[in-house]
């Protein structure tokens, strides 16, 4: 009996003891947190969250927000003044409007700060990135160029095969190459490489396009694309509930190597949890040492250590778009990236 209430009694204590071992740690301010700040217009929620936080993506906390709060647009307007009080066991911010001098601010007013710079994903948020391996299959088909040339360049014509559905503004594409899981080798998706913008002139079968701006050479077999919707990303930074656990699957460019402001592809997605808003560590992966001891080599591999955090803005099913928003050493493609 006396055993019972024992593991009882242990059971209970366990209880009581995992929530608060797990509880969240204190929010730590960045040194030189301000104790009042007016927004002005290039103000962002991250360099915001950045100027009084040390960890960005915990700034819902520092306003208080509950779990469904945290997940909506958080508008913050030029004009307004943010207030720090640290007068209680967790420091916390409040907005004030600014009354004086109202003309100043009134353009600037109708317009909320962005999460992040719009400069810095634009180009990413109106270009399907990509896309299921027969996503250009159906799309128009370059056949000639005008002039019988073999490539085209900005304000030269090209044709095309039917246009289904004629649009005001699309985009030019080339299939690229797939996207592989380097855990699973699962095929996650295929990335169309984006060549330009381009206007029809004449519908017809030839279809006629005039190419607005080129980033590289058209060529016959190069696809068109109506030129989708650009969703304004506006949503609070905060960390997944649960843990996400991926890789650095690509750096935008083709490139190796990374850096802030930087575009990687991640592979995991909605499927996984991710949700635009998120923010995810990297952490990079520890050097292999030799160690010689006693005529006897041993090989160690140093635990990960974190190199910064990035902030996802576009997500598909199996892969996501995310900015890398600090890091101390360069980002490499096979990083990993985590719950932080």
């Amino acid at each position: 009996m006396r055993h019972s209430i024992s593991a009882l009694f242990c059971a209970f204590l366990l209880s009581i003891t995992l929530p608060l071992a797990q509880a969240a740690p204190p929010l730590e301010l960045a040194d030189g947190a301000p104790a009042r700040h007016i927004v002005v217009p290039g103000d962002t929620l991250w360099g915001l969250a950045a100027k009084y936080l040390k960890d960005p993506y915990r700034w819902g906390e520092l306003w208080r927000l509950n779990k469904q709060e945290i997940k909506k647009p958080h508008w913050i307007y030029p004009g307004q003044v943010l207030l720090l009080d640290k007068s209680g066991t967790e420091p916390q911010l409040h907005l004030e409007t600014v009354k004086e001098h109202p003309r100043e601010y009134v353009e600037p007013w109708r317009k909320a700060i962005p999460t992040i710079a719009p400069r810095d994903i634009e180009p990413f948020l109106s270009r399907p990135l990509v896309l299921e391996q027969d996503g250009l299959d159906a799309a128009p088909r370059v056949v000639a160029l005008q002039n019988d040339r073999v490539i085209a360049g900005a304000g030269d014509e090209v044709y095309t095969t039917q246009v289904a559905t004629p649009g005001k503004s699309w985009q030019i594409f080339r299939p690229g190459k797939p996207l592989i899981d380097p855990e699973t080798k699962e095929t996650l998706g295929w990335e169309a490489k984006f060549l330009g913008t381009a206007q029809m002139t004449a519908d017809g079968v030839p279809a006629t396009f005039k190419l607005l701006t080129t980033s590289e050479e058209v060529v016959a077999g190069d696809r068109l694309l109506p030129t989708p919707r650009s969703d304004v990303v506006n949503y609070l930074p905060h960390a997944p509930e649960k843990a996400i656990d991926g890789r650095i699957l690509a750096i935008y460019g083709g490139v190796q190597y990374g850096g802030p402001q930087t575009m990687v592809v991640l592979n995991r997605g909605g499927r996984d949890g991710l949700e635009p808003g998120h923010v995810l560590a990297i952490d990079q992966a520890g050097a292999k040492v030799d160690d010689r001891f006693q005529g006897e080599k041993t090989t160690y591999t140093l635990p990960n250590t974190r190199n910064g955090l990035l902030f996802v803005f576009r997500v598909y099913d199996k892969v996501a778009y995310a900015l890398v928003m600090g890091a101390s050493q360069p980002v490499v493609v096979g990083d990993r990236v985590r719950t932080p």
